[in-house]
């Protein structure tokens, strides 16, 4: 049973109509976004929930009947005429009221909360893990898994305590106000005097606990984006000495959000209190008309019985249901807050009519490419890169040169289409970048960079994330080439996992920086693409390595285009040729020994790299 309802929603994939744009930056419409995909589960939760409501209602009138059986003359013959409707009532209560329970939790906690989270969950992550480069380097990681996580949550429970809320709104409030009218229109005067006040109450309060959740929750995610920043960045802040500082950077932000808690609930301290006072004012009105009347002999106890269970039980559900709005509003200021995460629509698509990339030679033009990181029309903002032209022929292989600052880096960012050009265009083998598919662009490029990141997996999972297909010996193959086999076999994590199957640490944190680049490389090399892309790719190797591992590169470099940035520059002067770059633009080409004959710029850095900058004796 349990199984079946928990199966009722197994379908995570993104939606079709909306995977490019992601969810809607208005508040409805991100609702409506996944509560659309799982309207049918609403609808049912709709319905247990009125019928949980309606049975809870009749047991005040039960109770009632209960006492005006007591009260008459002839006990005999009034409980042989009240026995059927006492028999069907008790048989609802025992057999009636535990079955709709049964059914609303099934659906609400077996079907709602595990299935609709994760669908919330899974498509914002994939909405997120397809954002460009950018938006993950404006916004801390933690933050952004703070927001996905926490949003699926509020999302999903804001919904169904909406619909439980409105439904014991309009069956206890209406109903037991229509019971009262029925029976004498002045029992129900404390009533219509409560539901006035409880509108009022609920219009005060509740846009003000919606709006201290959102800077509470604001505030918790800062808390959150912060210590995830110490933690990843553990080592920098051990090297400096800097944990004080790390507990003042941190403390700033928990002290903050302890204020905002402190405002938070000082707001519902107030809540508590004005509803309590209002519960109390209704339940000894009622209760002070119904003994006006009875005294009268306007009513019987029969009805004052019915009326005072009913108006408890109006009392005890109005502070839930208070309860259940102020929650509501609370989960609401947290999906706005996480809405500035996951309602952001994706900078970097794919062409509509992108196609797939397709390599037969490997020839890369770059015409007329400018780009300024999207400050090119500020007053004073030169462009990093400035009306480049390169032609790179199939199989070419290309140094990259220039000071820090020139554009390099920023030229293979463009090329891989992290971002796209301003001006110009880039081609590869005659096809615009921006015209094919990013995955087909990515899948045709390998890239070592100099600052090498490893995923919290196996060794084996890191290298064969260069061919997911790949078989353990063609990896171990890709190990030996990048000259990682050896100290991989030698590995051991805290799981006591050896070799390929222990794990490399967040970012590779347990390994060196010179192992990092290996397992790297024996990626890279798994990967086989047409086009390879070097930035320092052995920056972070001893000589010995280095010269171990340039061998193994010239094979692998074989009928590829190359690409390779470096700063050391006898790491890349075999290359075919060397391009020099300064402030965006190509200041000169040619050959290692071209180059040095015509003593300009790359001549200057040979020099300074070969001595030359050394004081005579």
């Amino acid at each position: 049973m349990f199984k079946r309802f928990e199966k009722l929603v197994n379908r995570i994939d993104a939606p079709a109509h909306t995977a490019e744009s992601g969810p809607p930056a208005s508040l409805l419409g991100f609702y409506w976004h996944f509560v659309r995909q799982t309207r049918w589960l609403y609808f049912a939760m709709l319905l247990t929930g009125l019928a949980v409501a309606l049975v809870d209602l009749l047991i005040p009138v039960f109770i009632g009947r209960m006492v005006s059986l007591m009260t008459s003359a002839d006990r005999t013959a009034a409980l042989a005429e009240q026995m059927p409707l006492l028999v069907g009532m008790a048989l609802l209560i025992l057999i009636g009221r535990p079955t709709v329970m049964l059914l609303d939790s099934l659906v609400r906690n077996s079907a709602v909360i595990p299935g609709v989270t994760t669908l919330i969950r899974w498509q914002s992550h994939w909405h997120v893990l397809r954002q460009s480069w950018a938006f993950f380097q404006n916004d801390f990681a933690g933050r952004i898994a703070n927001r996905v996580m926490n949003t699926a949550n509020s999302l999903r429970e804001s919904v169904v305590a909406s619909i439980r809320a409105v439904w014991y709104i309009l069956v206890y409030g209406l109903s037991s106000l229509a019971l009262m009218l029925a029976t004498d229109a002045r029992l129900a005067i404390p009533m219509l005097l409560w539901i006035t006040g409880y509108a009022v109450f609920l219009r005060y309060f509740v846009p003000r606990l919606r709006d201290l959740s959102k800077v509470s929750s604001e505030a918790r995610s800062a808390v959150m984006g912060r210590v995830v920043d110490s933690y990843s960045n553990i080592l920098t802040v051990k090297l400096f000495a800097r944990t004080r500082d790390e507990d003042a950077y941190v403390r700033e932000s928990i002290d903050e959000h302890r204020v905002r808690i402190a405002d938070h609930m000082r707001m519902i301290t107030g809540f508590m209190l004005t509803l309590t006072m209002m519960n109390a004012l209704l339940l000894v009105g009622t209760a002070g008309i119904s003994v006006w009347l009875w005294l009268r002999g306007d009513i019987s106890p029969a009805i004052v019985a019915t009326a005072l269970p009913l108006v408890w039980q109006i009392s005890n559900m109005a502070g839930w249901v208070s309860w259940e709005v102020s929650g509501i509003f609370e989960n609401v200021g947290t999906v706005q807050e996480g809405m500035e995460t996951l309602a952001v629509p994706r900078s970097m698509l794919d062409a509509p009519q992108a196609r797939e990339l397709a390599v037969a030679r490997s020839e890369i033009r770059f015409e007329g490419v400018r780009f300024a990181y999207g400050r090119g029309q500020e007053a004073g903002i030169k462009p990093v890169i400035d009306d480049l032209s390169l032609h790179i022929q199939a199989g070419e292989r290309v140094g990259i040169v220039g000071r820090s600052g020139a554009g390099k880096s920023t030229l293979v960012n463009l090329l891989l289409r992290f971002f796209d050009v301003e001006a110009g265009r880039i081609l590869i083998d005659g096809q615009d970048v921006r015209e094919v598919t990013q995955e087909s662009l990515r899948a045709a490029i390998g890239m070592v960079t100099q600052d090498t990141s490893l995923l919290h997996r196996s060794i084996a999972a890191n290298i064969r994330y260069g061919r997911p297909q790949a078989s353990q010996a063609e990896i171990e193959t890709a190990a030996r080439q990048a000259q990682a086999h050896e100290f991989i076999l030698g590995l051991r994590d805290y799981k006591g996992n050896t070799g390929y199957e222990a794990h490399a640490g967040e970012r590779g944190v347990k390994l060196s920086g010179g192992q990092r680049q290996r397992v790297a490389l024996a990626r890279v090399v798994l990967k086989n693409a047409p086009i390879l892309v070097l930035d320092e790719a052995t920056s972070a190797l001893d000589s010995e390595i280095e010269a171990a591992i340039q061998e193994q590169l010239e094979s692998l470099m074989q009928g590829k285009t190359v690409i390779a940035i470096a700063h050391r520059l006898s790491t890349i002067a075999k290359m075919d040729r060397l391009i020099v770059m300064d402030a965006g633009r190509v200041i000169e080409q040619g050959t290692h020994a071209e180059l040095l004959a015509l003593d300009g710029h790359y001549a200057m850095l040979w020099k300074r790299q070969s001595g030359g900058f050394l004081a005579p004796d």
